[in-house]
């Protein structure tokens, strides 16, 4: 975590902080976390079908994405969640401490960002430094700056949205 900040200040990014009991979900999110600025995410860790291309996937902490649809969308025959294996091998991160910042840690680029347009236009971003007990809240221009600097420029898209049961 420690490379994480030394990154955010080598890149001048400034960000409020909030430190809480370890949330795994939405709605303990929304429970445990103090306010802090900036839009609530989601953030999902998918793999193609045959597990060749991984992808971080954020929207809105209300979205509820339509992986099938989002399949369609960037070429692959289907998407399904990757496992706490492959998350920690390319992202070096637990489950429920996915986020954007994540991708620090992919240095092999085998990480493709994909974020919401409707949450990428929010004007501050929320987002776990790799643990799920802190919460950073950031303006979207730095974050756009940290991903580009990791190399992992994000697709921003309508991220197709579940409807019905």
């Amino acid at each position: 975590m420690a490379d994480l900040f030394e990154r955010l200040a080598t890149l001048g990014i400034a960000y409020d902080r909030v430190d809480h009991p370890p949330v795994y979900t939405v709605d303990e999110a929304t429970r445990l976390v103090p306010s802090i600025p900036g839009a609530r995410t989601k953030n999902l860790f998918v793999r193609d079908k045959k597990g060749k291309r991984h992808f971080l996937i954020t929207v809105g902490h209300e979205k509820e994405a339509d992986l099938k649809a989002l399949s369609r969308v960037v070429g692959v025959p289907s998407l399904s969640f990757g496992s706490a294996e492959r998350l920690a091998r390319h992202l070096g991160i637990l489950p429920g401490s996915v986020s954007l910042l994540a991708v620090v840690n992919d240095t092999r680029g085998a990480v493709e960002v994909i974020v919401d347009r409707e949450l990428w236009q929010s004007g501050r971003i929320r987002c776990h430094p790799l643990v799920n007990t802190a919460t950073l809240s950031i303006a979207q221009e730095d974050l756009a700056r940290f991903l580009d600097d990791t190399g992992h420029a994000p697709l921003i898209l309508d991220v197709p949205e579940r409807t019905g049961g």
